[in-house]
């Protein structure tokens, strides 16, 4: 009789233990497709992170250079000036394929002339305006902060939620060499300031000049804490990075530009690109991908945790299926007994076996493809979830120490538009990263998963039945049909 046949038979038979391997079988793959989908699902989230997380390069003075120049003077009043880069090479590098956008950044130093300014308590400002962020060399400092941009909306303070627009428009890269603005909240209602108005300004050089700006935009400022009394956050208005350098006298050049990746896996090749096309000693190129590495970090966690479900429960698998398959043996030494006396051969009888075993391994599928996903999205978001929330513990006990000096003037290379207080930078990346965190998996079975959930069964019972073949080949039909 042919053997094929034999393990149809056999199967029909003994439909209680038929049954008892398909339940067993069943819950082995349902666990290892689980397994699967989720560490492809982790695969696929980790690729779209690469793409959503916001890299960002910087470019900004290197202060270590700015410094040295400044003591190595010789002029009796030294003072502590900020290079700039041209702005054709800015605009050449935010070309390349790599960069979704950037963000050039100015500052200059004014005074109120039309409207008053927001005051606090104690305290007058003495920031040079000069530092990294802004341009020219220093001088007296006003009571307003020009922070000039490419873009309101890609800068730290509105991405990070510390900003928000409530009136108006932001600034956009169509307000070059224009005079708009966007001022605070706060300074508008103290003024009577609305969207469409003229405000005045005055430059703190010693021929102060006066400055019309017209109000296109209304932003609030979610905290108004500042580390420097006298210098409310409210005082910063921002507008296109063209004005602060014709106020400070650097028309056609910056003195820092964020450059936003499209693919935060191509941080390093951008950045050696960057390096190529602005090479000077006074400025530092630096990225900063720590939104990106937090986003990343649970899909890695949740990917490696299924890999580890699908090796775990595979060898469980196969052992589990190995010793049911040996006793199964044991209990069959008769009939194996009779089959090799009769002349079958000891193959054929393994081969018995393993058709059995695919046979089960059939009916098993079809049960992993049906509870396989559901089981699967639900180990997996949950997974998902406690990998987030230990992430976002871990970056929030390690960033309590503020970075950057007061005011927003001094911020460190990979931070971009200037942020409107000190001490904000590590709050506002994790701010980020937790804005775009992925919430939930998409798992589903795709047809890759339903072909390794089948190479992963075939394996399994092979693997099963080669365990059980060791017992099978040492049988002595003799001995067996004696008793012995």
């Amino acid at each position: 009789m042919n053997y094929l046949k034999r393990s149809r038979l056999y199967l029909v038979h003994k439909k209680g233990q038929s049954l008892l391997m398909l339940l067993i079988m069943s819950a082995i793959l349902v666990f290892v497709l689980s397994g699967i989908i989720i560490q492809n699902a982790a695969i696929t989230a980790t690729n779209n992170v690469t793409k959503s997380a916001g890299t960002t390069i910087s470019v900004a003075a290197n202060r270590d250079k700015m410094f040295s120049q400044m003591r190595s003077s010789t002029a009796k009043t030294k003072t502590l000036t900020t290079p700039t880069v041209a702005n054709t090479k800015i605009k050449k590098a935010g070309s390349l394929s790599t960069v979704a956008y950037y963000n050039i950044t100015n500052t200059a130093s004014v005074n109120a002339s039309s409207f008053d300014a927001v005051s606090t308590t104690t305290g007058t400002s003495s920031m040079p305006s000069g530092g990294p962020g802004g341009g020219g060399t220093t001088a007296s400092s006003g009571d307003i902060t020009i922070n000039g941009v490419s873009s309101t909306a890609h800068t730290t303070a509105f991405t990070s939620n510390q900003a928000k627009l409530v009136s108006g428009r932001n600034i956009t890269a169509s307000d070059a060499n224009t005079k708009n603005v966007v001022i605070e909240k706060e300074l508008a209602t103290d003024n009577s300031v609305k969207v469409g108005d003229t405000i005045t300004v005055k430059t703190t050089a010693s021929s102060a000049k006066k400055i019309k700006l017209k109000v296109v935009g209304i932003y609030k400022a979610k905290t108004s804490s500042t580390s420097m009394p006298g210098n409310d956050p409210s005082n910063t208005i921002y507008t296109s990075y063209t004005l602060p350098a014709s106020i400070s006298g650097t028309v056609g050049k910056s003195s820092s530009v964020t450059y936003t990746l499209e693919n935060s896996a191509k941080e390093k090749a951008t950045t050696k690109q960057i390096k190529q096309i602005i090479a000077n000693s006074s400025f530092s190129v630096s990225s900063d991908d720590a939104s990106y590495q937090q986003l990343l970090q649970p899909m890695k966690n949740v990917q490696a945790f299924a890999k580890k479900i699908v090796w775990l429960v595979a060898i469980a698998g196969t052992i589990i299926l190995g010793l049911i398959i040996i006793l199964s043996v044991r209990n069959r030494q008769r009939e194996i007994g009779v089959l090799v006396s009769l002349g079958e051969s000891k193959l054929h009888i393994i081969g018995q076996l393993f058709a059995e075993l695919f046979t089960i391994l059939i009916g098993a599928m079809v049960v992993a493809l049906l509870l396989g996903s559901f089981v699967g999205n639900k180990v997996g978001n949950q997974l998902l979830a406690q990998q987030q929330t230990t992430s976002v513990s871990n970056t929030g006990s390690t960033s309590g120490a503020p970075t950057g000096t007061p005011g927003g003037g001094n911020m460190p290379a990979g931070k971009t538009g200037g942020t409107l207080r000190g001490g904000m930078t590590n709050q506002a990346t994790t701010s980020a990263a937790n804005k775009k965190a992925l919430k939930t998996l998409n798992t589903s079975i795709t047809p890759s998963s339903v072909i390794k959930l089948g190479g992963m069964g075939l394996v399994i019972i092979a693997l099963a039945v080669c365990l059980a073949a060791v017992s099978i080949l040492r049988l002595r039909p003799k001995d067996i049909l004696i008793g012995e």
